[in-house]
């Protein structure tokens, strides 16, 4: 369909709600070649654009994109966000004889573009991303709909697990993978093999600060590579933080900050760090502030190289990486989906 494919193991996809890339990262590790990118984002699309500058055009808004529009492709990849549906207007719609299904359901929401796109191009493979929340989401109705769409109105064999990055990364983030194919194949979760949770400690992708690791301004500096003072928290900030924990540990609730070392695992780096860090914050020692991560750090922490390019500022970074997918789980998930794409590309 989208090439001839029997000369090699190369296969074409497509990039939806697509980030920074994260996604895109596993699929090119496994011969893939991105024809088409999506992502409304302006400071996205920078970062983006950066790291892939053979992306060339990287398209906004995927609600206004005809299908028409999108090349033909062997693979769906997206990391579409969640939001809520409604199937409440089903059975009204029903009574008054007009069409429902997912064209209903999902109106309105970023899946219906994705569902609308697998039918219209009939991709042999697709691998969506979102929270593990998504399963429970509005009592569970959010992913009946999604499931029913993919398997009984598009017709594909589909599957999903929920994965912690933490078998791969010193971070606790749990992440919905769903995969499906056009044809039977015999895809296996058991074929994901995961390293033991936690093998991999904080220390990994914290600055050395001894001098072995090169300075990287505006992240660190100086012959020893010191993390700028910019990222530990004021006196005034460290404190609020501390009454907040304490006012909240004693209604009960669990809020509070997440204080790291290096022998540590992370809590899930959220797209709101920029506020405070106080998700993950890590230790300086006795009597001193801790400090928040340099975006460097957050990159690693999310399983990009030393190599990814940072072009925005550190807000934007923060906000960028908080929404990323785990690299290396996501690259896991690609590999054991290849000869199953390869396989079915090459029938096409």
């Amino acid at each position: 369909m989208s090439h001839d494919s029997s000369l090699d193991d190369s296969f074409t996809f497509i990039d939806l709600f697509a980030g920074i890339g994260g996604l895109r990262r596993g699929f090119d590790a496994i011969g893939g070649k991105c024809v088409f990118t999506s992502e409304w984002n302006k400071f996205a699309r920078q970062t983006y654009q950066a790291n892939y500058p053979e992306a060339g055009q990287i398209y906004g808004d995927i609600t206004q994109i005809d299908t028409a529009d999108i090349p033909a492709h062997d693979v769906l990849v997206a990391g579409f966000p969640c939001q809520p549906f409604s199937i409440a207007g089903v059975s009204k719609k029903n009574s008054l004889g007009r069409s429902h299904g997912f064209a209903c359901d999902a109106q309105g929401t970023l899946f219906f573009d994705v569902a609308r796109i697998i039918r219209d191009k009939r991709p042999a493979a697709f691998l969506l991303e979102n929270v593990k929340n998504l399963e429970s989401h509005d009592r569970g109705n959010t992913f009946a709909v999604i499931m029913k769409t993919l398997r009984e109105e598009l017709g594909y064999h589909v599957s999903y697990r929920v994965i912690d990055a933490k078998h791969f990364l010193p971070q606790h983030r749990e992440r919905i993978a769903i995969v499906g194919f056009r044809e039977e194949v015999p895809f296996s979760w058991d074929s994901l093999k995961l390293p033991e949770k936690g093998s991999v400690r904080l220390q990994s992708i914290l600055h050395d600060e001894s001098g072995r690791e090169k300075a990287e301004l505006p992240y660190t500096s100086g012959a020893n590579a010191k993390v700028d003072k910019k990222y530990i928290l004021t006196d005034r900030l460290w404190l609020y933080l501390q009454n907040y924990a304490a006012k909240h540990k004693a209604a009960g609730n669990g809020f509070g900050f997440g204080l790291v070392g290096p022998d540590d695992t992370a809590r899930t780096l959220s797209a709101r760090y920029y506020k405070d860090g106080s998700e993950i914050l890590i230790k300086r020692g006795p009597g001193k502030n801790p400090r928040r991560l340099t975006p460097r750090e957050c990159a690693r922490l999310m399983g990009y190289p030393d190599t990814f390019n940072i072009p925005v500022s550190d807000t934007q970074a923060y906000r960028q990486f908080g929404n990323s997918v785990a690299v290396p789980v996501f690259s896991a998930i690609a590999r054991i989906m290849q000869p199953h794409i390869i396989r079915l590309a090459r029938a096409e």
